[in-house]
């Protein structure tokens, strides 16, 4: 089979423009950047991204893999990204049958920017069964504290969110992008373009909201262990458990809410209650 053709177009996740802070100096300060990036199938005009662009290439795949259609790594023929144009262009040895009945259906999603849902991905009823991850509380705890040494373009522009791929607490890759399912599909994307060691990966992290499209999304990875700093949702929940995914979330320091725990979840790092917490007769009143 011949080799992938790929491209290498990755842009700067930031640029810097000139701010008046709140005493009316003028400092440079850096911004995250945002691009569009217009995804062609084989020649078919498939959807417009907005994009930090920092691994188009990955994002696009990982973007047509989520959504579908793109059944495996080896249907890859080339991935070519032209900033100039402002596109990419996937070309793979089969077409998906049903591609114009996927692409015919669309559901716009709650991720950041709007995601879009082709098809009717989100009233499936069965996957490839996922492994059931176990986890300890206090290895949940050491995977936080290493996430902290993470989020460069958060730390420097704000405005972007973050994924990672893990093996219990050690991350093995993290990717920021303006949106949580730009993040996503592009750690997805890296999976099969062979960029990380993500293939071990048994946790999946993200700082965005645990909806019914992330929880699809790390399901379709193989993933049974989703993570967040923020909340979850009506939808996020019913998935995970159709699934099987073990939801951990608002997960900051020693606190988090687990769900749809199935005995896997191991409390081996209880910390002590705040006094807010506890029963007014156990704080004396």
């Amino acid at each position: 089979m011949p080799a992938l053709q790929l491209s290498r177009a990755r842009l700067p996740a930031t640029t810097t423009i000139d701010v008046m802070d709140a005493y009316g100096d003028t400092r440079a300060q850096a911004i995250a950047a945002e691009r569009a990036l217009t995804v062609y199938l084989n020649k078919r005009e498939i959807v417009t991204l907005m994009t930090l662009g920092d691994d188009p290439e990955a994002l696009v795949v990982g973007y047509l893999r989520n959504q579908g259609l793109l059944r495996s790594a080896e249907d890859l023929a080339a991935v070519q990204v032209d900033w100039d144009v402002e596109a990419a262009v996937i070309v793979t040895r089969h077409m998906p049958e049903d591609l114009e009945a996927r692409l015919g259906k669309r559901t716009v999603t709650t991720g950041c920017g709007q995601g879009t849902v082709f098809g009717n991905l989100l009233e499936q009823t069965a996957l490839t069964a996922l492994p059931e991850t176990p986890l300890a509380q206090s290895t949940l705890y050491d995977l936080l504290a290493n996430l902290n040494t993470y989020n460069d373009t958060y730390r420097s522009a704000g405005a972007v969110h973050g994924c990672a791929l893990c093996h219990q607490a050690r991350v093995l890759d993290f990717v920021e992008d303006v949106g949580r399912h730009n993040a996503v599909d592009t750690l997805a994307g890296r999976q099969w373009l062979n960029q990380a060691d993500s293939q071990c990966a048994d946790i999946f992290y993200t700082t965005g909201r645990l909806t019914s499209e992330m929880v699809l999304k790390v399901a379709q990875m193989g993933i049974s262990v989703l993570v967040s700093r923020s909340g979850v949702t009506q939808k996020g929940v019913e998935l995970a458990e159709r699934f099987g995914v073990m939801l951990i979330a608002r997960a900051k320091g020693k606190s988090f809410q687990a769900i749809n725990t199935a005995g896997r979840l191991t409390l081996d790092a209880i910390p002590p209650k705040p006094p807010s917490a506890r029963s007014s007769k156990e704080a004396g009143v």
